[in-house]
């Protein structure tokens, strides 16, 4: 006489099978690169329009403006008044530092050395994002992490330094030659992004998203107000909201970089490491040179090509595993 079990026999395929979480966090990321690759093109019009201190000042203005919208839908309350002290305190530094600071020295380093030389330093943040991690936060990058991150950096800058431009993209990048100078300001940039990752990650913890980004744009409204003030740069911020095509694609680019792109910036490091989100949020570079390739701005060789594909492996192994 067959021995019948006891366990419980599954009554189809669909009980059998393990549910399967989804990397919300490493989605988010990736839903960052390609929201911020959809801004930096219209930010990239918006600044031949205003000039880039006057166009940043716009951007964080109407990403504000557009954020306390968005909040007041999901949230009910326009500003978030239900954040702690230390959320406020950590989130609006986190503003400073990746806003006002990280950007600064960014657009300040496609001055001095081109726009290809600094995108290239900027891959840099996530080994910054990770080092910080790993001293602030304890995060320890697990083999496969470690291994997807170096994929996605590795291909990154491959692409990058593969380029075949044209001569009018190559005029734009030449920089005016103090690379010593601008090789600093893009490395500031890159640590002004992964500083302002950690400090909200930090500030973050059991708050919104959205409404902490609306922290992180106020303080970078501030900010800009400040340097604005302290550049006489008044009149030149006036003339660029007189500029209704130069405020459209500030709008865009708003909508796409510091209100959706920052959100999913900020639910991507609540939900993994801050080294994983960056290097995923790193893939942009990727993202935007295919778009060029696409838009026929630009030429990609076969070292780009190649770059891209181990990239695209590294953001493959990150978020599947």
């Amino acid at each position: 006489m067959p021995v019948r079990s006891l366990a419980p026999q599954p009554q189809n395929l669909l009980d059998s099978a393990r549910p399967m979480s989804l990397p919300i966090g490493e989605l988010a990321a990736l839903g960052t690169s390609v929201s911020w690759t959809v801004s930096a093109f219209a930010f990239e019009s918006a600044t031949r329009r205003m000039g880039p201190l006057a166009m940043n000042f716009v951007r964080v203005t109407l990403a504000l403006v557009i954020l306390s919208v968005v909040v007041t839908f999901v949230r009910g309350t326009p500003l978030p008044t239900d954040a702690t002290t230390a959320q406020l305190g950590w989130l609006a530094l986190s503003g400073l530092v990746g806003l006002v600071l990280g950007d600064l020295c960014l657009f300040r380093a496609y001055v001095e050395i081109g726009a290809r030389r600094a995108m290239l330093l900027q891959t840099t943040a996530p080994i910054f994002a990770a080092l910080i991690g790993w001293a602030a936060l304890g995060e320890t990058p697990r083999p496969s992490a470690a291994l997807g991150t170096a994929l996605v950096l590795g291909g990154v800058a491959w692409a990058i330094t593969e380029r075949t431009s044209s001569a009018q993209h190559q005029a734009a990048s030449a920089g005016t030659g103090r690379v010593g100078l601008g090789v600093v300001l893009a490395i500031g940039g890159a640590l002004g992004q992964a500083g302002g990752l950690i400090l909200s990650k930090h500030g973050m913890a059991g708050y919104h998203p959205i409404a902490a980004t609306q922290v992180r744009m106020i303080a970078g409204v501030v900010g800009f107000a400040v340097v604005v003030t302290l550049a006489s740069a008044w009149p030149r911020v006036a003339a660029a909201f007189a500029n209704r095509a130069g405020v459209g694609f500030t709008a865009l680019g708003a909508l796409f970089g510091p209100t959706i792109g920052v959100s999913l910036s900020l639910l991507a490091v609540a939900h993994t490491q801050a080294g994983v989100a960056s290097a995923l949020i790193a893939s942009q570079q990727v993202w935007m040179a295919g778009a060029t390739v696409a838009l026929g701005r630009e030429r990609l060789g076969v070292g780009g090509l190649v770059g891209a594909a181990l990239a695209v492996a590294g953001v493959i192994l990150l978020v599947a595993l």
